[in-house]
Protein backbone atom coordinates (compact mmCIF):
# COMPACT_ATOMS: atom_id res chain seq x y z
CA UNK A 1 0.00 0.00 0.00
CA UNK A 2 0.87 3.59 -0.83
CA UNK A 3 0.89 5.68 2.58
CA UNK A 4 1.20 9.61 2.05
CA UNK A 5 1.69 11.61 5.03
CA UNK A 6 0.90 15.36 4.90
CA UNK A 7 2.80 17.95 7.40
CA UNK A 8 2.18 21.01 7.70
CA UNK A 9 5.34 21.75 9.57
CA UNK A 10 8.57 19.53 10.54
CA UNK A 11 7.39 17.22 13.31
CA UNK A 12 3.49 17.44 13.11
CA UNK A 13 4.29 13.85 11.18
CA UNK A 14 5.73 12.42 14.00
CA UNK A 15 3.63 13.86 16.62
CA UNK A 16 0.20 12.91 14.68
CA UNK A 17 1.72 9.59 12.98
CA UNK A 18 5.24 8.58 13.98
CA UNK A 19 3.86 5.44 15.86
CA UNK A 20 1.81 4.54 13.21
CA UNK A 21 4.34 5.13 10.14
CA UNK A 22 6.91 2.81 12.31
CA UNK A 23 4.04 -0.09 12.36
CA UNK A 24 3.27 0.40 8.59
CA UNK A 25 7.02 0.68 7.29
CA UNK A 26 7.87 -2.88 9.33
CA UNK A 27 4.49 -4.28 7.60
CA UNK A 28 6.01 -3.35 4.42
CA UNK A 29 4.03 -0.48 2.97
CA UNK A 30 5.37 2.34 0.68
CA UNK A 31 5.34 5.65 3.01
CA UNK A 32 5.90 9.06 1.94
CA UNK A 33 6.24 12.22 4.37
CA UNK A 34 5.54 15.82 2.58
CA UNK A 35 6.47 18.25 4.90
CA UNK A 36 4.43 21.61 3.67
CA UNK A 37 5.98 25.08 4.28
CA UNK A 38 9.45 26.03 5.43
CA UNK A 39 10.75 28.91 7.50
CA UNK A 40 11.76 32.38 5.89
CA UNK A 41 14.47 34.78 6.73
CA UNK A 42 14.51 36.98 9.08
CA UNK A 43 12.11 34.98 11.09
CA UNK A 44 13.36 31.63 10.43
CA UNK A 45 17.24 32.24 10.21
CA UNK A 46 18.52 29.91 7.47
CA UNK A 47 20.78 27.93 9.79
CA UNK A 48 17.44 26.96 12.34
CA UNK A 49 15.96 25.98 9.11
CA UNK A 50 18.34 23.71 7.56
CA UNK A 51 18.84 22.13 11.26
CA UNK A 52 15.00 21.19 11.34
CA UNK A 53 15.57 19.59 7.76
CA UNK A 54 18.28 17.71 8.92
CA UNK A 55 16.36 16.56 12.08
CA UNK A 56 13.03 15.62 9.68
CA UNK A 57 15.27 13.49 8.24
CA UNK A 58 16.81 11.79 10.88
CA UNK A 59 13.49 11.44 12.29
CA UNK A 60 11.40 10.09 9.43
CA UNK A 61 14.52 7.31 8.77
CA UNK A 62 13.75 6.35 12.59
CA UNK A 63 10.19 5.41 11.57
CA UNK A 64 11.34 3.63 8.49
CA UNK A 65 10.13 6.38 6.11
CA UNK A 66 12.94 7.41 3.64
CA UNK A 67 10.72 9.59 1.44
CA UNK A 68 10.71 12.97 2.63
CA UNK A 69 9.70 15.52 0.13
CA UNK A 70 9.44 19.31 0.85
CA UNK A 71 7.08 21.44 -0.65
CA UNK A 72 8.69 24.56 0.43
CA UNK A 73 5.74 26.70 0.81
CA UNK A 74 6.08 29.27 3.23
CA UNK A 75 5.60 29.17 6.88
CA UNK A 76 2.87 31.44 8.49
CA UNK A 77 1.69 32.68 4.81
CA UNK A 78 -0.65 29.77 3.34
CA UNK A 79 -3.38 32.06 3.75
CA UNK A 80 -2.04 34.93 1.57
CA UNK A 81 -1.34 32.51 -1.34
CA UNK A 82 -3.88 32.39 -4.03
CA UNK A 83 -5.36 29.46 -3.97
CA UNK A 84 -4.76 28.15 -7.16
CA UNK A 85 -1.29 28.14 -6.59
CA UNK A 86 -1.83 26.04 -2.91
CA UNK A 87 -4.13 24.10 -4.58
CA UNK A 88 -1.66 23.08 -7.50
CA UNK A 89 0.78 22.25 -5.15
CA UNK A 90 -1.12 19.92 -3.51
CA UNK A 91 -2.50 18.61 -6.94
CA UNK A 92 0.78 17.80 -8.25
CA UNK A 93 1.56 16.18 -4.53
CA UNK A 94 -0.98 13.61 -4.73
CA UNK A 95 -0.50 12.98 -8.77
CA UNK A 96 3.02 12.33 -8.18
CA UNK A 97 2.43 9.23 -5.07
CA UNK A 98 -0.64 8.04 -6.46
CA UNK A 99 -1.06 7.37 -2.42
CA UNK A 100 -4.06 4.61 -1.52
CA UNK A 101 -4.00 6.43 2.17
CA UNK A 102 -3.35 9.70 3.45
CA UNK A 103 -2.54 11.37 6.55
CA UNK A 104 -3.65 14.88 7.00
CA UNK A 105 -3.86 17.51 9.76
CA UNK A 106 -7.61 17.70 11.53
CA UNK A 107 -9.33 21.13 10.35
CA UNK A 108 -10.07 22.17 14.00
CA UNK A 109 -6.24 22.39 15.41
CA UNK A 110 -5.49 25.75 16.10
CA UNK A 111 -2.45 27.02 13.64
CA UNK A 112 -3.92 28.74 10.68
CA UNK A 113 -1.40 26.78 8.13
CA UNK A 114 -3.00 23.26 9.98
CA UNK A 115 -6.81 24.41 8.47
CA UNK A 116 -5.11 25.56 5.07
CA UNK A 117 -3.51 22.48 4.44
CA UNK A 118 -6.41 20.29 5.41
CA UNK A 119 -8.54 22.51 3.07
CA UNK A 120 -5.58 21.84 0.06
CA UNK A 121 -5.28 18.51 0.59
CA UNK A 122 -9.12 18.05 0.46
CA UNK A 123 -9.39 19.47 -3.24
CA UNK A 124 -6.57 17.55 -4.38
CA UNK A 125 -8.27 14.10 -3.47
CA UNK A 126 -11.30 15.47 -4.26
CA UNK A 127 -13.55 12.23 -5.77
CA UNK A 128 -14.53 13.83 -9.12
CA UNK A 129 -11.54 15.26 -11.14
CA UNK A 130 -11.82 18.24 -13.22
CA UNK A 131 -11.56 17.87 -17.34
CA UNK A 132 -7.99 19.39 -17.47
CA UNK A 133 -6.89 17.14 -15.12
CA UNK A 134 -8.07 14.02 -16.32
CA UNK A 135 -6.68 14.98 -20.15
CA UNK A 136 -3.48 15.25 -18.50
CA UNK A 137 -3.87 12.07 -16.89
CA UNK A 138 -4.86 10.30 -20.11
CA UNK A 139 -2.18 11.70 -22.50
CA UNK A 140 0.55 11.02 -20.13
CA UNK A 141 -0.83 7.44 -20.16
CA UNK A 142 -1.49 7.07 -16.35
CA UNK A 143 -4.85 6.55 -14.51
CA UNK A 144 -4.39 8.33 -11.22
CA UNK A 145 -6.77 7.09 -8.25
CA UNK A 146 -8.28 8.94 -6.10
CA UNK A 147 -7.10 7.97 -2.65
CA UNK A 148 -9.32 5.12 -1.10
CA UNK A 149 -8.98 6.23 2.64
CA UNK A 150 -8.14 9.74 4.01
CA UNK A 151 -7.65 10.70 7.73
CA UNK A 152 -7.34 13.40 9.79
CA UNK A 153 -4.45 13.11 12.75
CA UNK A 154 -4.23 14.87 16.19
CA UNK A 155 -0.94 17.09 16.40
CA UNK A 156 -0.04 17.58 20.49
CA UNK A 157 -0.32 21.44 20.88
CA UNK A 158 -2.34 21.89 17.81
CA UNK A 159 -5.47 20.10 17.76
CA UNK A 160 -6.54 20.26 21.53
CA UNK A 161 -6.31 24.23 21.77
CA UNK A 162 -9.69 24.47 19.84
CA UNK A 163 -12.49 26.09 21.68
CA UNK A 164 -15.36 22.94 21.68
CA UNK A 165 -18.13 24.67 21.88
CA UNK A 166 -16.99 27.11 18.86
CA UNK A 167 -15.30 24.37 16.20
CA UNK A 168 -14.89 21.23 15.30
CA UNK A 169 -13.85 18.65 17.80
CA UNK A 170 -11.40 15.62 17.59
CA UNK A 171 -13.51 12.68 18.25
CA UNK A 172 -11.55 9.62 16.45
CA UNK A 173 -13.16 7.00 14.77
CA UNK A 174 -9.68 4.93 13.53
CA UNK A 175 -7.48 3.41 16.35
CA UNK A 176 -4.32 1.95 14.96
CA UNK A 177 -2.54 -0.15 17.60
CA UNK A 178 0.95 0.90 18.38
CA UNK A 179 1.77 -1.19 21.22
CA UNK A 180 5.40 -2.30 19.76
CA UNK A 181 5.67 1.08 18.13
CA UNK A 182 5.50 3.62 20.64
CA UNK A 183 9.56 3.72 21.78
CA UNK A 184 10.25 4.06 18.04
CA UNK A 185 8.14 7.64 18.01
CA UNK A 186 9.60 8.45 20.99
CA UNK A 187 13.32 7.81 19.18
CA UNK A 188 11.90 10.02 16.35
CA UNK A 189 10.48 13.06 18.38
CA UNK A 190 13.85 13.16 19.77
CA UNK A 191 15.67 13.23 16.57
CA UNK A 192 13.63 16.52 16.46
CA UNK A 193 16.05 18.41 19.52
CA UNK A 194 15.06 21.64 18.36
CA UNK A 195 11.23 20.80 19.01
CA UNK A 196 10.71 18.61 21.83
CA UNK A 197 10.19 20.67 24.89
CA UNK A 198 10.05 19.48 28.62
CA UNK A 199 7.09 18.45 30.57
CA UNK A 200 4.66 19.47 31.06
CA UNK A 201 4.62 20.44 28.18
CA UNK A 202 2.55 19.33 25.15
CA UNK A 203 5.02 18.62 22.64
CA UNK A 204 7.23 16.40 25.53
CA UNK A 205 8.06 12.73 25.16
CA UNK A 206 5.98 12.15 28.19
CA UNK A 207 3.43 13.66 27.22
CA UNK A 208 3.63 12.29 23.59
CA UNK A 209 3.51 8.99 25.62
CA UNK A 210 0.75 9.75 27.56
CA UNK A 211 -1.78 10.39 25.03
CA UNK A 212 -0.60 6.62 23.21
CA UNK A 213 -1.59 5.23 26.26
CA UNK A 214 -4.51 7.08 27.14
CA UNK A 215 -5.93 6.21 23.15
CA UNK A 216 -4.86 2.81 23.69
CA UNK A 217 -6.81 2.33 27.02
CA UNK A 218 -10.22 3.61 25.49
CA UNK A 219 -9.72 0.40 22.70
CA UNK A 220 -8.14 -1.82 24.70
CA UNK A 221 -4.75 -1.63 23.14
CA UNK A 222 -1.26 -0.90 25.19
CA UNK A 223 -0.77 2.50 22.79
CA UNK A 224 -2.72 3.78 20.05
CA UNK A 225 -2.57 6.77 17.95
CA UNK A 226 -6.24 7.91 17.27
CA UNK A 227 -7.79 9.46 13.81
CA UNK A 228 -10.50 10.53 12.18
CA UNK A 229 -12.71 9.34 8.74
CA UNK A 230 -12.45 11.80 5.91
CA UNK A 231 -13.45 9.21 3.72
CA UNK A 232 -12.93 5.34 2.81
CA UNK A 233 -14.14 3.83 -0.20
CA UNK A 234 -14.70 0.08 -1.19
CA UNK A 235 -14.32 -0.19 -4.92
CA UNK A 236 -15.42 -3.22 -6.81
CA UNK A 237 -13.72 -4.40 -10.01
CA UNK A 238 -15.38 -5.48 -13.44
CA UNK A 239 -16.70 -9.08 -13.02
CA UNK A 240 -16.81 -9.14 -9.35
Amino acid sequence: MKVLVIAPHPDDEVLGVGATMHRLSEEGHDITVAIVTKGWSPLFPEDQVERVRREAKAANAVLGVNNVRFLDLPVTRLHALPKHELNAAFDALVDDERPEQVFIPFPGDRHEDHRQVFEAALVAMRPVADHRRENHRRVAGATVPVPQRVLCYETLSETHWSVAHLEPVFQPQVWYDVTGHLDAKLEAMRAYASQVRPEPDARSLEAASALAKWRGSVVGFGAAEAFTLVRQCHSVTAGQ
